[in-house]
């Protein structure tokens, strides 16, 4: 292949005086191309959309300008010596001329360019496409990857007869007060779930909800507080910052000021200072965790100021979650590992009892996790168990159960806890009439079974 050649400008004007451009001739080496691009089609791809996707055809079409060279210098030549007749044929000729090649430019030209480039457009598609897909396969994301994203989509689908009922609880029941500020960084807002009946101070649950630590936000928590408040549980949903906005230390300080607003305010909103509770879903478990026992070294610490008390908390409820098992990088943020460290023995005396709720038939936190954390806080003097619901995901016990309607397992063992003492709220939940259905059980056997989480 000859190699083509493409003037460029002469960077140093100075260097050459006749002329103010130079050849510099560019070559193609199919080697090089095919070892970044896979093939010799990719890398013909990749040059039209590096240099020009109609590079060669344009290197074949005739340039014409709009006024013939030779038509012109001839004319001119008739203008000098002739008189005025000569003249108006000259203006004559330069019109009919202009006007025949702007009709050439405007029409079939206009055409041709736009096929040229819904070509050019269809092949730099193609070549992106293609790139896409090669590297979602070098990072691990090839059939996996989109077989999940397939059953994502039609896990929500078969939900969403329950998700429009909520999102109309959500939006529209004067029960929720939404947005509520609680500090001063981006999403410092959380949202409380009031039970119809006001008589007497009601507890008071503090949820953390789950989303990935990227995805989390507070709305995701309306169904467990549409369903706690009508047993009298106030809800107060935290939203906190993701990533990237923000860091793990981020997600822990937001939880920790949320819980600070409720401890110091809740009483305004009708809960009982003395009735808090503190829970978290998948990563909200692990936010929840990490701030609870964040706050416990800062108490037994010395000179430490602290806007809330870990005493304040009575309970904490771990559902379906991920304490992350220490590996070196994450140390910081295990509290599995944390509550080990023989330098703050004293910390783990100031912890509340700790409950973790967990499916045997989760595999995106297997259940391991909640066993072995709960293993780990009695050895060191927590007070703490694990609650196994068997052939349960991820999901069963946040969502498919709580839309199922009538009796929920984990949803009786968690009020059941919270009234614990309390012989008259113990007594309205024998009493309680069953849930509502929010979807028709084959979708929800459906929407089990093709569950990425």
């Amino acid at each position: 292949m000859q190699p083509q050649l493409l003037p460029i400008s002469n960077p140093n004007p100075s260097s050459s005086s006749s002329s103010s451009s130079e050849i510099i001739p560019i070559t193609s080496s199919a080697s090089a191309g095919t070892m970044l691009f896979g093939s010799e089609d990719d890398m013909a791809a990749a040059t039209r959309i590096l240099i020009s996707p109609t590079f060669e055809d344009e290197m074949k079409i005739e340039t014409r300008p709009l006024i013939s060279r030779t038509l012109s210098y001839t004319d001119t030549l008739s203008s000098t010596s002739g008189g005025s007749g000569s003249h108006q044929q000259q203006q004559r000729r330069r019109r009919t001329a202009s006007e025949t090649s702007l009709f050439s430019l405007s029409g079939g030209g206009r055409r041709h360019s736009f096929r040229q480039n819904m070509g050019g457009a269809a092949s730099d598609t193609y070549l992106l496409t293609r790139l896409g897909c090669k590297l979602l396969r070098y990072l691990g994301v090839g059939y996996r990857w989109v077989t999940r994203f397939l059953s994502l989509g039609c896990y929500a689908f078969l939900l969403i007869p329950g998700f429009i009922q909520v999102g109309y609880y959500y939006f529209c029941s004067s029960q929720v007060q939404r947005g509520i500020v609680y500090g001063d960084q981006p999403r410092n807002r959380l949202d409380l779930y009031l039970p119809k009946n006001g008589d007497g101070p009601k507890p008071v649950v503090a949820f953390i909800t789950g989303g990935a630590w990227i995805i989390g936000y507070k709305a995701w928590g309306s169904l467990l507080g549409q369903q706690l408040s009508e047993r009298d549980i106030i809800v107060a949903c935290i939203d906190y910052r993701n990533f990237p906005q923000g860091t793990m230390g981020d997600m822990i300080q937001d939880a920790s000021r949320g819980i600070s607003f409720i401890c110091n305010n809740i009483a305004e909103y009708g809960g009982d200072p003395d009735r808090i509770y503190l829970m978290g879903q998948s990563a909200g478990a692990h936010i929840a965790a990490c701030a609870l026992v964040e706050q416990a070294i800062k108490e037994a610490g010395e000179g430490e100021s602290t806007s809330w008390s870990v005493s304040q908390i009575n309970a904490y409820f771990g559902l379906s979650g991920g304490i992350m098992e220490g590996e070196e990088g994450l140390r910081r943020y295990s509290p599995e590992i944390k509550v080990q460290d023989p330098d703050i023995r004293n910390v783990v005396a100031l912890l509340p009892p700790i409950i973790l709720f967990h499916g045997t038939g989760d595999y995106s936190i297997p259940s391991d996790s909640s066993k072995s954390f709960a293993e780990t806080l009695r050895k060191v003097g927590v007070k703490a168990e694990s609650v196994l619901y068997e052939g349960k995901t991820h999901t069963d016990l946040f969502l498919q159960d709580p839309m199922r309607g009538g009796r929920d397992d984990m949803f009786e063992d968690l009020v059941a806890i919270i009234h614990d003492g309390d012989s008259e709220a113990l007594a309205k939940d024998a009493n309680a009439p069953p849930k509502k259905r929010l979807v028709p059980e084959c979708m929800l056997k459906l929407a089990h079974s093709v569950s990425p989480f």
